[in-house]
């Protein structure tokens, strides 16, 4: 596939914004969990991220559903209730990110021997 030669601003931009967002380590775990999970409350989404402080969580879940890749639904029950659902636009991004999994599995002999080769080096 080749890019168009003219290419509009704001596709431009949404490239660039939602390459920093799934480069971010935490947008992609959220991602792959609620796509394997569906929906969950806060506190489980996460236990099944792991090592993700509450604040991260926060900032990456609010800036997921300003892109509309998540959905956050809110009880009014005491304790509060608040869940998150990943939407189907959300679904096609963890997708396209699937042959990045691919590219890995039919590398990973090449990249680990270019690391060895590379860490051998004075």
């Amino acid at each position: 596939m080749t890019p168009p030669t003219a290419i509009d601003p704001r596709i431009e931009a949404l490239v660039t914004d939602l390459i920093g967002r799934v480069a971010d380590k935490w947008t992609m775990l959220v991602l792959e969990v609620l796509a394997e999970r569906g929906t969950l409350r806060f506190s489980r989404l996460a236990e099944a991220v792991g090592g993700v402080s509450q604040k991260m969580l926060t900032q990456t879940l609010r800036a997921m559903e300003r892109d509309g890749l998540v959905d956050r639904t809110v009880y009014a029950v005491v304790p509060p209730k608040v869940e998150y659902t990943l939407t189907s636009l959300g679904f096609t991004l963890g997708a396209a990110f699937c042959g990045v999994w691919v590219w890995a599995g039919e590398n990973l002999s090449r990249v680990e021997e270019a690391r060895s080769a590379f860490d051998r080096r004075d």
